[in-house]
C-alpha cells in the first residue's frame, strides 16, 4: 500500500563508534540487508529506500539497493535532514518515515503501527513517532512526517543537530507543529531494559545472537519474541546493559526544550 509512503532508512559506512557497521555480517549476508528485509515486510511502507551519501566508501550501500531492488538516493554525508528531504522530492512522498540502519531487527508490525496511526489522523498530525516517550526495546525507532512538515524543517533548521537528526526542528516545537506519538498497548517500558540497536561491538554481539537463535525458526520473529529471548537468556543480555538508555540527547540537553537529563545517561564506562 503506497498511500504516498516512503519509508527512508538513513545508511552510511563512516560511524565513528562501530565504523561499517552496515556491511557486518548477519545471518548470511549484511545487517543493511536484514533490515531492508524487516522494514519491506512492513504492510504500510509503501516505497523503501536507502538514503546514504556521496562518498565513495557508501557505493557498497548503492551496490547493495541494487542487488535488492529498492531505489538508493544519496546525498550530503552529515545534513540528514537534507537527505530526506531529497528523497522525499526524488520519490513523490506525501508522508516520510524516518528509521535508522542502526535497528536491523526492527519489528514491522511496530512500523505498522506509527503509521498506521498517523494515516488515521492524516491532516491532524505533522510528525508522529514512537519515540517521545519510547516504550519499545531500542532499536525500533519509527518517525513519520508529512512532506510539508519535513520542508518547512530543510528550509528553517540552522541547528547542526537539527540537520544531522533530522527530525528535533518538527518534534522539539510542538508548539508549532501538531505531535503524536504511539506507545505499548500493555502500558510497559522497555526502551531502557532492553537494547537491539546497532551503535557498539557490544550490541553487534547481542544481536548476531538474537537473530541466529530466532531466525531460523521464524524468519518474522517480532520484538516481543526477542525480549523473551533476551530474558531468557541474561549473559547474552549483559552485554551490552551498560548502554541501555544511552541516546544522542545527552550531548545538546543545553539546546533541547523537550528533553530532559532524565530521559538519558551516559554509557556505564564512560561515568567516573
Amino acid at each position: 500500500m503506497f498511500r504516498g509512503v516512503v519509508t527512508v532508512i538513513q545508511a552510511r559506512r563512516a560511524s565513528t563508534r562501530l565504523p561499517g557497521k552496515v556491511l557486518l555480517p548477519l545471518g548470511g549476508t549484511t545487517v543493511l540487508e536484514r533490515q531492508i528485509e524487516r522494514v519491506r515486510a512492513a504492510s504500510l511502507a509503501g516505497i523503501v529506500t536507502v538514503a546514504t551519501t556521496t562518498d565513495p566508501g557508501d557505493d557498497a550501500i548503492e551496490a547493495i539497493c541494487d542487488r535488492v531492488g529498492i531505489p538508493c538516493v544519496r546525498g550530503h554525508a552529515t545534513d540528514l535532514l537534507e537527505r530526506h528531504r531529497q528523497a522525499a522530492a526524488e520519490l513523490g512522498a506525501r508522508h516520510i518515515v524516518k528509521v535508522p540502519s542502526d535497528c536491523p531487527l526492527i519489528d514491522p508490525e511496530i512500523i505498522d503501527a506509527v503509521i498506521a496511526y498517523y494515516l488515521a489522523h492524516e491532516g491532524e498530525l505533522d510528525y508522529a513517532s514512537n519515540l517521545h516517550p519510547a516504550t519499545w526495546p531500542d532499536g525500533n525507532d519509527v518517525e513519520i512526517m508529512s512532506r510539508a512538515a519535513l520542508e518547512t524543517a530543510a528550509a528553517e533548521a540552522r541547528r547542526p543537530h537539527e540537520r544531522e537528526h533530522t527530525t528535533p526542528f518538527l518534534w522539539d516545537r510542538p508548539e508549532r507543529f501538531r505531535i503524536g506519538n504511539v506507545r505499548r498497548r500493555d502500558g510497559r517500558d522497555q526502551s531502557a531494559t532492553h537494547r537491539v540497536v546497532l551503535d557498539y561491538a557490544a550490541d553487534y554481539s547481542v544481536i548476531s545472537h538474537v537473530f541466529e537463535a530466532l531466525f531460523e525458526e521464524n524468519p518474522a520473529f517480532g520484538s516481543d519474541d526477542v525480549v523473551r529471548w533476551l530474558d531468557a537468556h541474561p549473559r547474552i543480555a549483559a552485554m551490552n546493559s551498560g548502554y541501555r538508555g544511552v541516546n544522542w540527547y545527552r550531548h545538546h540537553l543545553d539546546e533541547l526544550r523537550t528533553v530532559s537529563a532524565a530521559e538519558t545517561r551516559e554509557p556505564l564506562e564512560a561515568r567516573a
